[in-house]
């Protein structure tokens, strides 16, 4: 066997090892400062205020998923049902630890989160990217691509025009669920 092949492999072990061991979950109240501190430890993702992670643990628990491993927090997803529709999921924020990145935990997450029997009905899932943001692109794409890779890219907030110059543009990206899958 090559050293290459030994590498591979036990690299490929400790990835079983690691989605072997995470723990998903509905966040709660007593979640909120962890939330946080992984948010902040995830630039250049906007740290909200600490109030704001504990009205998402509470208030959007039910949209909202948290990962653990080895009882740490680890990954995290913000969502919500969009007030107008009800069908459909706007994905706010995907922290992953650095310590957990590159091992698909982000998409697990994001599957997790759709496979709850609160948000069968959902038909779409919508999130904003800036451009320069490429852990995202890959993460919804792949989602998209799952579903039919029927998405589409609009821009939601401009970077002059909404932002002032103070933010990048956020592109909307809309990805209708094919739920027979």
């Amino acid at each position: 066997m090559s050293t290459t092949t030994i590498y591979q492999t036990a690299a490929l072990a400790r990835l079983s090892q690691d989605e072997d061991a995470w723990v998903f979950r509905v966040p709660t109240l007593k979640d909120g400062i962890g939330i946080h501190q992984l948010i902040a430890s995830c630039p250049p993702l906007d740290e909200n205020s600490s109030y704001c992670n504990f009205l998402q643990s509470s208030h959007f628990h039910k949209t909202c998923i948290l990962a653990e491993y080895d009882g740490e927090i680890v990954g995290f997803i913000s969502a919500y049902l969009k007030p107008e529709s009800n069908d459909e999921l706007f994905v706010w924020q995907v922290a992953v630890s650095p310590t957990m990145r590159g091992k698909g935990l982000a998409y697990h997450m994001l599957q997790e989160l759709l496979m709850r029997e609160y948000l069968q009905h959902v038909q779409a899932v919508e999130t904003t990217i800036t451009k320069s943001n490429e852990g995202s692109w890959n993460l919804f794409k792949k989602l998209d691509k799952s579903h039919g890779e029927t998405g589409s890219v609009s821009v939601f907030l401009d970077e002059q025009q909404h932002f002032k110059g103070h933010h990048d543009t956020e592109f909307l990206y809309r990805i209708p669920l094919n739920n027979n899958q």
